[in-house]
C-alpha cells in the first residue's frame, strides 16, 4: 500500500549471492541477445513490493542512456531492462542510489522471504503492548492523580520502549532509508508522529504532567501493522507460476553419439542436431523431430487437450511435453533457451510484468499522502509558534495533527474489505490469491474461457457402459490396468466383474493399444484400425473409436465423452446478465469447439490456438479497451492467465495454472465465476465507501486539530474511531450471503459427446 524502504519490509536471504557488483563481462554473459545490438538483462530486486517501487525504478532506469525499456515484475521481484549497443548502462549503481539492492537473476538461486513472520511478530508485540498500556490509561482517565498517575505513566513508558523499538523499527528503517535517498513515503509521517508522541509523553511524565500519549503511539503502530500484514499476505500469494513452469524443464537427456556411445548431457548443453533418447515417463527436453519409435505424448501444455497425441517418426515435438508409453529417439532442432517451454516462461514473465503495473486505489491515493501530511503538520507548528510563541503548545498541536491524520483508516480501507470478501468467497468454494484481483475482477467487461478442463471436466467418461457385455467390459478393464493412457484409466476403474478369462501376457503398443493372450485367444484393446484386423464385426454398439477384439473380431466398442462442467450453461447466462461478453479460446479443432459453443450458447470462439495465440487474443481485446477475465486450467493456459486483467482457474487445474490464477474455485460448478464477480463488485463499492470515509474523516478532523481543539490523546481516539468505522463498514459484506451451488446441476440434459475424445 505504501512505498516503504526497500530494505525494511523485505528481509531476504539469497543463497550464495555475490556481495560485490557484477563485472561488465558477467552482465554481458547473463544478458540475452534479442537481435541486432539489442540486449535484455534480468535483475533480481527483492525489495520491490508496491506500485511506488515500480514507478520509481522504471522511471530512473528509463532515463539511462541506451536503455530502451525497463519493466518491473512485482510478482517475481524482477526487473527486465532492454538496452542497445556494447556499453552496459549503470543498472546497479542507479538502483543502489535509489536504495534498492540488486543482483543478476539466477533461476538456481532461491530467495526466502522472511517479511511475513517479521510482520506477525511485530503485530503481536504491538498488540500486547497496546493492550497493557490501554489498561493503565483507563486508571489515569478514571481520576488517578499524583504519584499513582506518574507510576502508571512510567510503566507505560517502559512497556512502549520495546514495542516502538521492535514493531516500530519497520517504519523507522523505512523512513530513514527513504530520506537518506532523497525520497518521501508514507512511513515518514508515521515515524515522525510516533516518535514525537512518545517524546512528548515522556516529557509530560518527567514533568508530572496530566496527559501522556504512550497509548496513542503504540496503538497507532498496532493498527498500521495489521493493515500492512493483511496487505503483504495478499500481495505475496501468487508468485510461483513462473517457477512452476521452470520445473517442467528436463534436467538433461541421454545423447546418442555418432560412435554409438551414450552420454547424459545437461539440458543447457543440448544443441540442435543432437540425437536424444527419451524414455517413457520423461519430459521432452528441447524442441525436435522424432527419428524412431512410437508413443503417446501428454501435450496438454501445448494444446490444453487431455487426450494424448500419438507420435512416430517425422512428428515434431515440443519441450515440456510428457512421453507416456514408449521410448523415442529424437533429433533436437532448438537449444533449451529457444525451445517452446522457454518461450512459455518468457510469455508468463511478460504477462505478469504487465499486470503487476496495475496500481490499486489505495496506492494511487497514498502517493499524495506523505507530502500533504508533512506540510499540514509543519504549517500548523509554524502558525502556532507565530501566534503564541509557545513551542510546547505548537509542537503538541502539530503532533495531534500528525496522529489524527494517521493513515490507519486509509490503510485498512482496502485490505479489511479484501479479507472479508476472501472469506465470503472461501465459504462459497472460491479461493482468492491476490487482493488486488478483487478490484480488477470488479472492472471486467469480457470473459474468455478455455474449453477442455474448464467448460468441460477434462476427464474421459464411458457413456455406453450399459450397452457393453459385462464380461467384455471386465476383460477390457483388466487389460486397461496395464496402461497409463487416460481412456485406459477410465476403463480400469470399471473392473470388478467376475468370469473373465485370465490374461497370460499383456503388451502395450504405443499409439495403438494393448494386446494380451488368454485361453489361446488374442485380445486387443485400442484403435479400431489396429485392433480389428479382420473384416467381420460381432457385438452391438460398435461405432466407437476404441474397441475390444478377440482374434481380430470386434466384441465391444467404447464411446467416451468429455462432460460439461456443472452449471456451465447457467454460468454463461449469468455472466451475460452481468453484462460480460463471453468467448471461448481453445487448442482443439473448430468442430469440437463449435459443439461445445452451441451447447452453452457461446457465440464467439477461436479454435486451434497455441499458448502464444491465446495471449495475443487477450492482448488484442485489451488494446481495444476491454478488461478481460481469463478462465483456464491447463499448463498451456498459464501465460494467458497471467496476461489477462484478472484470472480464475478450477481446483482441478494443473498446479502451475492454479499458481498463475488470481482465483481458484474448489467446486465443479462454473457459477463460481459469476459469484466471484458479484462479490468483487460489492467489495469494490465498500472499498470506495471506506476511502470516502477516510477522506471525509480527514477533511473534518484535520482543521479541528490545526485549530488546537484536539489533544494528542483525543487525536489517537479519533484515529482509532475512524479505523473502527472503516472496519464496521467492511463487515457489511457479511450480510451479502450468496453461496455457490454445492451440488451438480443438470445441463438441460445435454453433454459434450464429441468424437474428438475418441482414440
Amino acid at each position: 500500500m505504501s512505498c516503504c524502504a526497500p530494505g525494511a519490509e523485505m528481509a531476504l536471504e539469497v543463497a550464495d549471492a555475490a556481495s560485490a557488483l557484477p563485472s561488465i563481462h558477467e552482465i554481458k554473459l547473463a544478458s540475452r541477445a534479442l537481435g541486432g545490438d539489442i540486449h535484455q538483462t534480468d535483475l533480481s530486486v527483492p525489495a520491490v513490493h508496491c506500485g511506488g517501487c515500480i514507478q520509481t525504478i522504471e522511471a530512473a532506469l528509463a532515463k539511462l542512456e541506451n536503455v530502451e525499456m525497463a519493466r518491473v515484475n512485482l510478482s517475481t521481484k524482477r526487473v527486465s531492462v532492454r538496452w542497445q549497443g556494447d556499453e552496459v548502462p549503470p543498472f546497479f549503481a542507479t538502483l543502489s542510489r535509489l536504495g534498492y539492492q540488486a543482483h543478476l537473476f539466477d533461476p538456481e538461486i532461491h530467495e526466502k522471504d522472511k517479511t511475513l513472520s517479521e510482520l506477525i511478530r511485530a503485530v503481536a508485540v504491538a498488540g500486547f503492548a497496546a493492550g497493557n498500556i490501554m489498561l493503565l490509561s483507563v486508571s489515569v482517565w478514571s481520576g488517578a492523580e499524583g504519584a499513582t498517575r506518574d507510576l502508571f505513566h512510567w510503566i507505560s513508558a517502559l512497556i512502549a520502549i520495546p514495542a516502538l523499538a521492535f514493531a516500530g523499527g519497520i517504519y523507522f528503517r523505512s523512513a530513514a532509508n527513504a530520506l537518506r535517498h532523497g525520497r518521501m513515503n508514507m512511513d515518514v509521517p508515521i515515524a515522525v508522529g510516533v516518535s514525537l508522541a512518545y517524546a512528548m509523553s515522556l516529557y509530560e511524565t518527567i514533568n508530572h504532567g496530566e496527559h501522556a500519549y504512550f497509548d496513542a503511539s503504540v496503538s497507532l503502530l498496532f493498527f498500521l501493522l495489521i493493515g500492512r500484514t493483511l496487505d503483504h499476505v495478499m500481495r505475496e500469494r501468487a508468485r510461483t507460476a513462473v517457477n512452476g513452469l521452470s520445473r517442467l524443464v528436463a534436467r538433461g537427456s541421454i545423447v546418442l553419439r555418432d560412435d554409438g556411445t551414450r552420454e547424459y548431457v545437461p539440458v543447457a548443453e543440448l544443441m540442435p542436431g543432437m540425437r536424444l533418447l527419451i524414455a517413457a515417463g520423461e519430459r521432452i527436453p528441447v524442441d525436435g523431430d522424432i527419428i524412431s519409435g512410437n508413443s503417446d505424448l501428454d501435450c496438454s501444455i501445448v494444446s490444453g487437450e487431455s487426450a494424448p497425441k500419438t507420435v512416430s517418426a517425422g512428428t515434431h515435438v515440443q519441450a515440456g511435453t510428457l512421453n507416456l508409453t514408449g521410448p523415442l529417439t529424437m533429433q533436437a532442432t532448438a537449444a533449451a533457451k529457444d525451445s517452446f517451454l522457454a518461450e512459455m516462461v518468457r510469455l508468463m514473465e511478460a504477462a505478469e510484468g504487465g499486470r503487476s503495473r496495475y496500481r490499486r486505489i489505495a496506492d494511487r491515493i497514498s502517493a499524495l499522502y506523505a507530502p500533504v501530511v508533512h506540510l499540514a503538520a509543519f504549517a500548523t507548528f509554524l502558525g502556532w509558534m507565530i501566534a503564541s510563541g509557545d513551542w510546547y503548545r505548537a509542537i503538541t498541536v502539530a503532533i495531534a495533527v500528525l496522529i489524527i491524520t494517521c493513515p490507519c483508516a486509509l490503510g485498512l480501507a482496502v485490505p479489511i474489505v479484501q479479507v472479508m470478501a476472501a472469506r465470503r468467497l472461501f465459504e462459497a468454494g472460491v479461493m482468492v490469491k491476490d487482493g488486488s484481483a478483487l478490484e480488477r475482477l470488479a472492472a471486467i467487461d469480457s470473459a474468455v474461457f478455455d474449453k477442455t478442463g474448464t467448460l468441460t471436466l477434462g476427464l474421459p467418461r464411458l457413456v455406453n457402459v450399459a450397452a457393453i457385455d459385462p464380461a467384455m467390459l471386465a476383460i477390457a478393464a483388466d487389460m486397461a490396468a496395464h496402461s497409463r493412457h487416460p481412456f485406459s484409466k477410465t476403463l480400469a476403474g470399471l473392473g470388478g466383474f467376475a468370469g473373465q478369462p485370465k490374461l497370460e501376457s499383456v503388451s502395450e503398443y504405443p499409439g495403438c493399444g494393448i494386446e494380451g493372450t488368454a485361453a489361446g485367444s488374442t485380445w486387443r484393446l485400442g484403435r479400431r484400425g489396429w485392433a480389428a484386423w479382420k473384416a467381420r464385426i460381432s457385438g452391438k454398439g460398435t461405432n466407437g473409436g476404441t474397441v475390444l477384439t478377440k482374434d481380430g473380431v470386434i466384441v465391444a466398442s467404447f464411446v467416451f465423452e468429455d462432460a460439461l462442467r456443472a452449471d456451465a450453461r447457467a454460468a454463461i447466462l449469468k455472466l451475460n446478465e452481468q453484462e460480460v461478453s463471453v468467448q471461448m479460446l481453445s487448442g482443439d479443432t473448430a468442430a469440437a469447439c463449435r459443439e461445445v459453443a452451441n451447447l452453452l450458447d457461446i457465440r464467439r470462439f477461436v479454435p486451434d490456438l497455441l499458448p502464444s495465440g491465446k495471449v495475443e487474443r487477450i492482448e488484442t481485446l485489451a488494446t481495444a479497451g476491454h478488461k478481460v477475465l481469463m478462465v483456464g486450467d491447463g499448463l498451456n493456459d498459464t501465460p494467458a492467465l497471467g496476461a489477462a486483467h484478472v484470472s480464475i482457474a478450477p481446483a482441478s487445474a494443473a498446479e502451475i495454472g492454479r499458481n498463475a490464477a488470481d482465483f481458484v474455485f474448489l467446486r465443479e460448478s462454473l457459477l463460481a465465476v459469476s459469484l466471484a464477480l458479484e462479490v468483487s463488485r460489492k467489495a469494490g463499492g465498500l472499498i470506495r465507501q471506506n476511502i470516502a470515509v477516510a477522506i471525509l474523516y480527514n477533511t473534518i478532523a484535520v482543521p479541528v486539530a490545526i485549530l488546537g481543539h484536539v489533544t494528542p490523546l483525543i487525536a489517537a481516539i479519533a484515529m482509532s474511531a475512524s479505523s473502527l468505522l472503516v472496519i464496521g463498514n467492511a463487515l457489511r459484506l457479511e450480510g451479502f450471503v450468496r453461496d455457490a451451488p454445492t451440488k451438480t446441476v443438470p445441463n438441460d440434459g445435454r453433454s459434450n459427446s464429441s468424437g474428438l475424445a475418441q482414440l
